[in-house]
């Protein structure tokens, strides 16, 4: 399968490896797109997995709806689900990075009997992060979600200059210039930005549904040179998952796990699986 649609909305979703491989599915955050899995994806293969990855709500041409409230977690959620429906699959290994990470933590919240196994990259759980909120320095590191709340700005400063701000970000944070010349592309779609940044922008709907305990098999994989997020969220969260847990830090790597570390992703996603 090439797409798959849900409530009129059309997503792009790359299904490759083994037909009859462990499904794994492969989530993407801000502002990447499926291609952030393309050094991790052919290393599960060879292990005999499946994957499937969406360009998510947002970040698909035809999935980009204008309103914030289309954004919120229970929507992105529902459209895991839609895939895994689409792909006739009862359940699925998940692995998210960034805010396909809060997505898949949702998944293994609400809907366990879904989720095979979770893998969450750089990402808390986050009732660990809004507690780390207010006991540590996460607050400072997360300030640009509140600057992602105001109307229209953001968007001008990141697309300033053909992405020049955006484009100098994701270059600090180490990504190679390949990654970097993708992402800043698609985000200069019309209206891609804005879609993308609806994520952000959906928090107060989001926040009505809390995200609880997770009760399946949980990998969290997190970098020290993650500049976003801390080691307080990161070290609290295993208090939020009711099922076995694995903590595994990656010295020196910063936020951009699946592209600066794709072998170790691989090598860890493929022993959780098959530890399950």
């Amino acid at each position: 399968m090439d797409s798959f649609r849900r409530d009129g909305l059309t997503f792009d979703v790359i299904d490759a490896g083994p037909s009859d491989g462990e499904p794994v599915v492969l989530l993407h955050g801000f502002p990447q797109d499926c291609t952030a899995w393309d050094g991790v994806a052919p290393a599960l293969h060879q292990h005999g997995l499946r994957t499937l990855a969406p360009d998510q709500r947002g970040y698909s041409p035809m999935a980009r709806p204008r309103t914030r409230k289309h954004y919120a977690l229970r929507e992105t959620t529902k459209d895991v689900l839609a895939l895994l429906d689409a792909a006739g699959l009862e359940r699925a290994h998940v692995v998210g990075h960034d805010w396909g990470g809060i997505a898949a933590w949702a998944l293994g919240a609400w809907h366990p009997d879904r989720v095979r196994t979770l893998t969450a990259l750089s990402v808390p759980h986050p009732a660990a992060m809004a507690k780390a909120m207010v006991t540590s320095d996460q607050a400072l590191r997360s300030y640009y979600m509140a600057l992602f709340q105001l109307p229209l700005l953001p968007e001008r400063l990141l697309l300033a200059g053909k992405g020049a701000a955006l484009r100098r970000v994701l270059r600090r944070g180490g990504l190679p210039d390949d990654a970097v010349d993708r992402y800043v592309a698609r985000m200069r779609e019309p209206g891609a930005l804005s879609s993308a940044l609806g994520w952000y922008r959906a928090l107060p709907w989001s926040g009505r549904d809390p995200v609880g305990r997770v009760r399946v098999p949980t990998l969290h994989l997190w970098s020290t040179g993650d500049a976003f997020l801390g080691r307080a969220a990161t070290e609290a969260t295993e208090q939020f998952v009711d099922a076995p847990y694995r903590l595994e830090v990656l010295d020196g790597v910063t936020h951009w796990i699946p592209e600066l570390a794709p072998e170790r992703v691989a090598e860890l996603v493929t022993a959780h699986v098959r530890a399950a």
